[in-house]
């Protein structure tokens, strides 16, 4: 079964919209567009190239943002206790070999060349909307959470704001902080060209890089030291920790663009290699340095343990806070496209694009504003959709396009029991999330 692409129709859900941008916007719409005649388009990306964007995707994916990922990694580890490294560890292997699963189901077909490309080929119109829709709820949330990253970092660093008047209405400082930051985003929502906010984006692999060494700079030379020792094991924190490592691993949707951009492709494995060994070791040296420093007291970033005083805390929350203002606009830009599919075209396009690009931030702040638990949303969108979309899906995809799922063999078995835990992990990491942002909202 080929992939069917339409183009057109007043309904239709524009489900094929790139989920990173690539400094080559041109070639990446070529290839992703959805009545390409080109089925067999050959990438002329490098091996090398290649494995930045991954790396990219792995630290900033769903969070375009160096750090939201790592930042959280030190809290994931307090929460679970060092043995939760080892989960760590589980979860880059099965994302990392639900990666290959990607890649296979693409060799199967040269028509797939996006993410619902594969939901459609495995469960026809209803795997691709599923598949779609995941992706455009992980968007939303992850967007959510920038605001709620830049109002926490704000009042971490202006403690003395304790609120603002707006019109004669008086709000906290952290609500006022995340208003504000949400006015200064709004304008490149309406920007019609992105290509100077994906080349921003481009440098996430560097500037996780850099919040490490400012961290472990800090530790070092600013009187914090390592002296923590920890807890060997929190089973009360097990969900937490799991779902917010899988969050860790949440780049899967963008890795059929990646390869697509490929000229070798048969280095993708090579690639995927690199990019979740270095991605690894840089979560893990994090959790460890965050959780050596703060112990159980680490919050759900790392940033808000740091002393503000330091010049050092300071360039990692400058580094924290000045992303989301580039990268919340690439965040939101397929939810926009889609919405604007489901409306006749006959509307003034670009009026309307602002007035979606203007709901649609409204509609984060609101969201923001009601559930200002970082930790905890990020937690159910690594339970909820992190697992589903780079674990669960691809290994069922992988089963119905390959037809594996009709012969009972050790790679059938391996998968099977991957799927499993996966459910597992979608299932009680999701409850305790939900169960944690609800008690969170009694006392806040």
């Amino acid at each position: 079964m080929g992939i069917e692409h339409k183009n057109g129709g007043s309904s239709s859900l524009d489900l094929n919209v790139p989920l990173l941008l690539d400094q080559n916007q041109s070639k990446l719409k070529d290839l992703e567009a959805s009545d390409s005649d080109d089925v067999n388009f050959i990438g002329t990306t490098s091996f090398s190239k290649t494995c930045f964007n991954g790396l990219n995707a792995l630290t900033v994916f769903c969070m375009y943002i160096p750090g939201i990922g790592i930042l959280s990694t030190p809290y994931a580890l307090a929460s679970g206790g060092w043995i939760s490294l080892i989960l760590l560890f589980t979860i880059a292997t099965a994302t990392f070999y639900s990666g290959l699963l990607i890649q296979r189901c693409m060799d199967w077909d040269p028509n797939i060349k996006t993410y619902p490309d594969i939901g459609y080929q495995a469960f026809g119109r209803k795997g691709k909307v599923i598949v779609s829709v995941l992706m455009h709820m992980e968007l939303y949330l992850v967007a959510t959470g920038f605001l709620i990253l830049e109002g926490d970092n704000l009042q971490n660093l202006l403690p003395n704001v304790e609120y603002f008047e707006f019109g004669g209405l008086t709000i906290g400082g952290k609500q006022g902080f995340i208003i504000i930051v949400a006015l200064i985003i709004l304008p490149t929502v309406w920007l019609d060209n992105l290509s100077l906010l994906s080349y921003i984006s481009a440098t996430g692999v560097l500037a996780s890089l850099f919040i490490i060494g400012s961290v472990l700079w800090i530790g070092v030379f600013d009187g914090i030291g390592f002296q923590q020792r920890g807890e060997f094991i929190n089973w009360d924190g097990i969900p937490t920790a799991v779902s917010l490592f899988a969050f860790c691993y949440c780049a899967h949707p963008v890795f059929p663009t990646l390869y697509s951009s490929m000229h070798k492709r048969h280095q993708f494995s090579n690639v995927l290699i690199v990019c979740f060994v270095l991605g690894t070791l840089c979560y893990a040296s994090m959790a460890i340095l965050g959780y050596l420093m703060f112990g159980s007291e680490v919050q759900s970033q790392i940033t808000l343990n740091l002393p503000t005083n330091k010049l050092s805390s300071r360039i990692a929350i400058y580094t924290t806070l000045v992303n989301p203002i580039s990268k919340y606009a690439l965040m939101v830009t397929p939810i926009i496209n889609a919405t604007e599919a489901w409306f006749p075209y006959h509307f003034n396009k670009r009026l309307f694009r602002h007035i979606v690009g203007t709901s649609v931030v409204m509609s984060t702040v609101l969201v923001a504003l009601a559930v200002p638990f970082f930790g905890s949303l990020m937690s159910l969108v690594g339970a909820f959709l992190s697992i589903n979309a780079s674990v669960t899906l691809p290994c069922l995809c992988y089963l119905k396009i390959s037809g594996s799922y009709q012969k009972f063999n050790g790679e059938m078995v391996g998968i099977g029991l991957v799927i499993v835990t996966g459910i597992f992990v979608v299932i009680f990491g999701t409850y305790v999330s939900l169960i944690d942002i609800i008690h969170m909202s009694k006392i806040w």
